[in-house]
């Protein structure tokens, strides 16, 4: 297994595979609230701020159509290795420090199993010194 070295060599073909099921991952989940509402919020609750949603939402359709872009260009990679790692890391943390106080639906949780699981994908791109 790689290391999660944000400026190790990267295994290519791996990281653009990464990179494009993340980017999809992200772009689906940034669109759902903006497409279908109602059931975004029956699956992870209810929610007040709706701008916020919106806000939250285009952003991550943004951050999965730069990451769905990427090319096999080493240093197209890297950038969508650390936006997939950055909002991997962010979102996972705030899932785990918020569902279990209530202050976002326990189902969050999954999420933050999911964005656990793309760090490790995105950990499994790097090149270590036995590969």
């Amino acid at each position: 297994m790689g290391t999660a070295i944000p400026g190790a060599p990267l295994n290519l073909s791996r990281a653009l595979t990464v990179a494009r099921l993340h980017g999809t991952f992200n772009l689906a989940g940034g669109l759902w609230p903006m497409v279908h509402r109602r059931s975004f919020e029956a699956v992870l609750g209810p929610k007040i701020d709706r701008w916020l949603v919106y806000t939250v939402a285009g952003l991550m359709a943004c951050i999965g159509v730069a990451q769905t872009g990427a090319t096999a260009d080493p240093a197209s990679l890297r950038l969508a290795r650390r936006i997939g790692i950055g909002s991997a890391l962010t979102l996972g943390t705030i899932d785990v420090l918020y569902a279990p106080k209530g202050r976002i639906s326990k189902m969050y949780l999954v999420d933050a199993l999911a964005e656990a699981g793309w760090l490790a994908a995105w950990a499994a791109t790097a090149l270590n010194s036995r590969q």
